[in-house]
């Protein structure tokens, strides 16, 4: 496991990050060969840290889209806006990384609109050039730019996935949730929580991931563990807030709340 300084004196932080499997040496490699990057993986297991991580590690500026159903092309690319008598062309955040050699991340990127994400493909290949349709420019990514998507394939369905002729054009990372030893030091380090505390949430953790008969859609994250461990770190109770960071954010149905919350209080009285 890798950790990198969130401060020093004079120096911009870099985010912390814990290295899980080489993943940060092959995203400075697909950086320096000009390559496209898909991260896939569970919600909360820290695609976008790693991404903010990396930009920061690499000297870069990063431009993050959240992407959504209604994301249009022109959202990315750009529009022109009517502003005292004047139309002018006002970049979208896509030609604004391209322009400023920035590394431009789309979390989620299967929730946009197929159409949209079709822009994305004479940037994602070895043309790496933006076509503005509008104004009939086309952008030359300069080395620095880099695009990284990311998506959830848990959430796939057959009307939420990525073209084959989309996928096929970036380096793929997987990501999961980390190993015991990585996500206590996590939640230690993202905290401030004690190591014993740390190492509870993870058996917690441990317990719900290896639940199968409760409907959820996704089981209890990295983020959700740090979130509780933040909220006992500033006084409140273990179980409270276990129930408020993770038990109340994994379900809205009573009975699996319950369920759930069984598990919590079975967790914190073992000990």
């Amino acid at each position: 496991m890798s950790m990198y300084r969130t401060e020093s004196a004079g120096v911009p932080a870099i985010p912390f990050y814990a290295e899980q499997a080489n993943e940060c040496s092959l995203f400075e490699h697909a950086y320096r060969q000009k390559l496209p990057a898909l991260l896939k993986g569970p919600t909360g297991c820290g695609k976008t840290r790693f991404v903010e991580h990396m930009a920061a590690r690499l000297g870069r500026p990063l431009v993050t889209v959240s992407c959504h159903d209604d994301l249009t092309a022109a959202d990315l690319v750009g529009r022109y806006l009517i502003g005292d008598g004047n139309t002018v062309w006002n970049d979208g955040p896509l030609a604004r990384a391209v322009r400023t050699g920035a590394i431009c991340y789309l979390d989620e990127v299967v929730e946009a609109r197929k159409d949209t994400t079709v822009v994305l493909h004479p940037l994602a290949d070895d043309r790496r050039q933006l076509p503005i349709e509008r104004t009939g420019d086309v952008l030359q990514a300069p080395p620095e730019f880099m695009l990284v998507v990311s998506y959830n394939p848990g959430y796939q369905n057959l009307l939420k996935n990525l073209k084959p002729s989309t996928r096929q054009r970036f380096v793929a990372l997987v990501f999961d949730y980390p190993e015991p030893q990585v996500e206590r030091r996590i939640i230690a380090a993202e905290s401030g929580a004690s190591e014993q505390l740390a190492t509870r949430l993870v058996k917690l953790a441990s317990a719900l991931r290896r639940l199968t008969d409760q409907d959820l859609e996704e089981t209890v994250s990295t983020r959700l563990l740090v979130m509780a461990a933040r909220l006992v770190a500033s006084g409140l109770p273990e179980v409270p807030a276990c129930r408020a960071a993770i038990v109340d954010a994994l379900t809205d149905d009573a009975d699996t709340a319950e369920a759930l919350h069984e598990v919590v209080l079975a967790a914190f009285a073992a000990d």
